[in-house]
């Protein structure tokens, strides 16, 4: 499953941050995952607690939230949103686009539990 595969990288990415910041825990993971990035959001969330089973987030809550499709029109420099099917400048209609967002899957943002400990040493 290519998703199971997704979710080992992004939780080696996740540990990563978590350790950079000496966190006990990672308690959510947000991610924003465009329709064109290849990753399917419900067969991430189903393949995230077998990758996360044993690691600083399991337990973790996974939000995903869906990243717009935008492009920017070569012909008339608008950016604007596009069907991920139908990449077609908003403004004038033309087909000579460009794609700005949509085939992206970003770690967007992760809450953490770190020691008390650390921050009495910190003010004290």
């Amino acid at each position: 499953m290519h998703e199971l595969a997704v979710c080992q990288s992004l939780l080696e990415q996740v540990e990563r941050i978590a350790a950079d910041h000496g966190a006990q825990r990672v308690e959510r993971i947000l991610l924003r995952i465009g329709p064109l990035s290849g990753v399917e959001a419900p067969l991430l969330r189903n393949a995230y607690p077998l990758a996360a089973a044993g690691t600083i987030a399991e337990g973790a809550t996974l939000d995903i939230e869906p990243a717009p499709v935008r492009v920017h029109c070569v012909t008339c420099g608008a950016e604007t949103h596009a069907q991920p099917n139908r990449l077609l400048c908003g403004a004038c209609g033309d087909w000579h686009t460009r794609l700005v967002s949509g085939d992206e899957m970003l770690l967007a943002n992760l809450e953490l539990t770190v020691p008390e400990e650390a921050d009495a040493e910190d003010s004290g």
